[in-house]
């Protein structure tokens, strides 16, 4: 019984999460690791063609295609650097309204790292990128600044529909287009 009473009137801390760390370049991110579902090792990817230049491709991951951008191509316009460390990352991406979540793979350079901190260390960075929604607050640390990347605002409405169409085209309508 004191037990109970003292645990009542103990201070709320805050609790930490998990973050999966990566760089793009020099720069430094942070996944929140509930978004992750899978790290994989690079994997050779079907290309789409005339897809943006940030879609990687495509690949086929227990029974369904999964749909892949490049971060680093997507944020700063470059490809993600060759590296042994760069992963291809499965992340849950929720499409919204009654849709289920899909998995959106993600190429990451040196996401070998996590992290475990409280999310009120991130502060926000005075910024409105709306180009960029997908930037969230930044924490500092001794290895300078550390940005949360939120998975369900990397794409944008157009770019949901492009790698997750509400309706895909069947076998029967493919065959019969002219």
């Amino acid at each position: 019984m004191i037990e109970h009473s003292a645990r009542r009137n103990a201070a709320v801390l805050p609790k930490n999460k998990l973050f999966l760390l990566f760089r793009i370049g020099a720069e430094r991110y942070a996944l929140q690791a509930t978004e992750v579902a899978e790290v994989l090792p690079r994997l050779v990817l079907k290309p789409i063609a005339q897809a943006p230049h940030w879609v990687a491709g495509v690949f086929a991951h227990r029974g369904a295609i999964v749909p892949v951008i490049d971060l680093s191509a997507l944020t700063f316009g470059h490809p993600a650097q060759l590296r042994t460390s760069t992963r291809l990352v499965l992340v849950h991406y929720r499409l919204g309204g009654d849709r289920p979540a899909r998995e959106l793979g993600l190429i990451l350079e040196q996401a070998t790292d996590t992290l475990r901190c409280s999310p009120h260390e991130f502060k926000a960075y005075g910024l409105n990128n709306s180009q960029a929604p997908y930037l969230g607050p930044v924490r500092e640390d001794e290895q300078g600044l550390l940005q949360w990347i939120r998975v369900e605002d990397l794409l944008s409405d157009a770019v949901r529909e492009l790698l997750f169409p509400e309706q895909s085209m069947s076998l029967d309508a493919f065959e019969a287009a002219p």
